[in-house]
């Protein structure tokens, strides 16, 4: 099969699929990016990648409400063009899988009409009931313009939705974000967690952390992960918890994983970072020689961490799932999740995890010391937490699930 990937920063999350497609054979991959290529992430070279120019930026004056369409759109004409040279060489492919987040699949359809399109649809912004209007501390008050803004910001995806042949999501939550009619098009299938590297390790070495801090299996050692530090992912709840954390079990080293500037969702910090303004919140009330910020960690420092943890923490808005609960999951670890729609579909209260209030750090502090405190609970707690994921999660089940959908769609034989 030739098979056309578009990923604005390729291989992204497909990069799973081009491995297994490469170690089979009889396929020629071609995938469209702009960014460069990180090598290190590809097993085999068994595929063409080029990347597209953005010629120009936003206009000068373009009204605020659709500067965020411009630039989808501005994206979209770069990938297009590539397009283009492409059918002009002669490519031809039998399926496009293409993640729109950017705005690049917009007009694939000029050059390839007949050509089937499997779009990795992540979220759809809803105005009630997911992350828009869940926070009100750090959102701003709804009125017509905040509105306005989500209506334009799903714009572009109504668009590419309209086109897709078909539609596959990680995660039942986030299929649930789009509008009903739409649902019926989407496929839930993950991309998968390695569960040969991401394991319960008994007896795991110990592991120096940037401060010179050394862990060892067996201390009350707390993991709480970010991409970066802000409230999106609770890093304001889990800081104001430290305090009462620290009151229940002194002992507890409290490791916090993250960039410490700037975001990733959401809005910057007013005033300086995230992080500095909530530890000032605690200032003065907690042990700071027991809290360590790691910053970024490389895969190979992450798991071990992982593997240490006695209770692993995960907060987040009504929004997309980290890939880091189901990595902490893997691993075996204790967690303790915030009661919001994403994690309730991983974590089952009582069964391989606890849940809960995402506003509450008291509550956060409580049920991190119960599972410090109870060792043989929270060892059954990470059993449990690993089935969760061999049964569903698996990368090589989700892959060749992944792989029979995308024949479905190239053959025809599923389309909207």
């Amino acid at each position: 099969m030739k098979i056309l990937f578009i990923h604005q920063n390729f291989p992204g999350q497909y990069v799973h699929i081009v491995q297994r497609l490469a170690s089979q054979g009889g396929h020629q991959i071609v995938a469209l990016g702009i960014n460069s290529l990180d090598k290190s992430r590809f097993v085999s070279e068994k595929f063409q990648y080029f990347r597209y120019p953005i010629t120009r930026g936003n206009a000068k004056d373009v009204h605020s409400l659709v500067m965020e369409t411009e630039t989808k759109v501005i994206r979209a004409e770069g990938c297009v063009r590539a397009a283009e040279q492409l059918k002009k060489k002669g490519f031809e492919p039998d399926l496009i899988c293409a993640h729109p987040g950017w705005g690049e699949p917009l007009f694939l359809k000029a050059i390839w009409p007949e050509t089937p399109l499997l779009c990795y649809q992540e979220f759809f912004y809803n105005e009630h009931g997911f992350d828009s209007d869940f926070d009100p501390e750090f959102q701003e008050e709804r009125g017509w313009y905040s509105q306005a803004k989500l209506l334009m910001k799903n714009a572009y995806l109504h668009l590419t939705l309209d086109q897709a042949d078909w539609n596959v999501s990680p995660t039942h939550f986030q299929a649930s974000s789009f509008p009903k009619h739409h649902q019926r098009q989407i496929s839930v299938i993950h991309d998968g967690v390695d569960l040969h590297r991401a394991i319960p390790n008994p007896s795991a070495a110990s592991l120096s952390l940037p401060d010179g801090t050394v862990l060892k299996k067996g201390q009350s050692i707390v993991t709480f992960v970010n991409r970066s530090l802000e409230p999106y992912r609770g890093c304001h709840t889990f800081i104001r918890s430290i305090p009462e954390l620290q009151r229940h079990c002194p002992e507890a080293q409290i490791v916090i994983v993250g960039e410490n500037q700037g975001v990733s969702y959401g809005s910057a910090c007013p005033q300086g970072e995230w992080k500095d303004r909530f530890m000032a919140e605690i200032e003065g009330r907690y042990d700071p020689s027991r809290v360590h910020f790691t910053g970024q960690l490389p895969y190979e420092q992450f798991i071990p961490l992982l593997q240490l943890s006695a209770c692993h923490v995960y907060l987040t808005y009504p929004f997309v799932m980290s890939w880091s609960l189901l990595e902490a999951m893997a691993c075996g670890c204790a967690v303790v999740g915030s009661d919001t729609g994403p994690v309730r579909e991983v974590i089952r209260h009582g069964q391989n995890g606890l849940l809960v209030d995402f506003f509450s750090p008291d509550d956060l502090a409580s049920a991190v010391a119960e599972l410090l405190q109870d060792p043989q609970r929270s060892k059954l707690f990470g059993e449990e937490a690993r089935r969760t994921v061999e049964k569903t999660y698996d990368l090589d089940a989700c892959v060749t699930r992944q792989l029979a959908l995308m024949d479905l769609v190239a053959s025809g034989s599923i389309q909207g």
